[in-house]
């Protein structure tokens, strides 16, 4: 596209394969991005801006969707293009998700590639100023049990204890873990430093009987699987 979202003025303006409605409807809820859904739920935008410009202005001022989700009323109608309407839709959507999930809490992500790892954490993970290293800790059935951060700061082989980040999956005598750790570049490629800390935990964790099943680095640009490239894996 030779155009960016706000040089359209209104949603009807926007090419049939950019409008979130049209996009759900053909690919499926799953397809679309955060702030494609806060769109939906804010089905307008203002005077002189769509309703994607808005949506994604509202995401970015809010730190990702944990942030809006967080946010009051107040908040919410303080940002410019937010009325009282679009404050309550968005604040009933998060409080129902909110309520299905107390319901069911037997239900637990379930993870089959880099991409379930990436939209579990990425909207908390890649806004993230500084490292953060967690671990997802996985049963047989690769349902997350738990995520725990273990290092915050640099991340690489001279600073991290391999026993401080496998003792959660010793503790739960979980069977497999996998480790996750952004970049606050926005630049997720793989440095030399966390292939050697991959290597490093993938060692260590197979004397115990624990298989680290992939790191995923996260960043604003993307994900980068490190089991997927072969690198500290081999």
């Amino acid at each position: 596209m030779s155009k960016d979202d706000t040089e359209y003025r209104t949603i009807r303006d926007l090419p049939q394969g950019m409008r979130p409605r049209e996009r759900l409807r053909e690919l499926g809820a799953a397809s679309l991005s955060d702030s494609d859904l806060i769109a939906i739920l804010l089905r307008t935008g203002m005077k002189g801006e769509n309703v994607l410009s808005l949506s994604n202005r509202l995401y970015l001022s809010r730190g990702g969707l944990a942030g809006v989700a967080k946010a009051s009323y107040g908040e919410l109608c303080g940002v410019k293009g937010i009325s009282e309407a679009k404050a309550c839709q968005l604040m009933a959507a998060f409080e129902l998700s909110r309520r299905m999930v107390s319901l069911h809490p037997e239900v637990r992500a379930v993870i089959h590639t880099s991409d379930d790892v990436s939209n579990l954490l990425k909207t908390e993970m890649a806004p993230l100023d500084q490292e953060s290293l967690r671990v997802l800790l996985l049963n047989t059935k690769n349902e997350v049990l738990s995520k725990v951060e273990v290092y915050k700061g640099t991340v690489n082989a001279a600073t991290i204890r391999v026993a401080e980040l496998l003792r959660p999956a010793i503790r739960e005598n979980c069977p497999s873990l996998i480790m996750v750790h952004n970049h606050p570049s926005g630049d997720p490629t793989p440095s030399p430093e966390d292939i050697a800390v991959t290597r490093q935990v993938r060692t260590s964790a197979e004397t115990m009987d624990i298989e680290l099943l992939d790191h995923v680095i996260i960043g604003a640009q993307g994900h980068v699987s490190l089991k997927d490239r072969r690198l500290g894996f081999t």
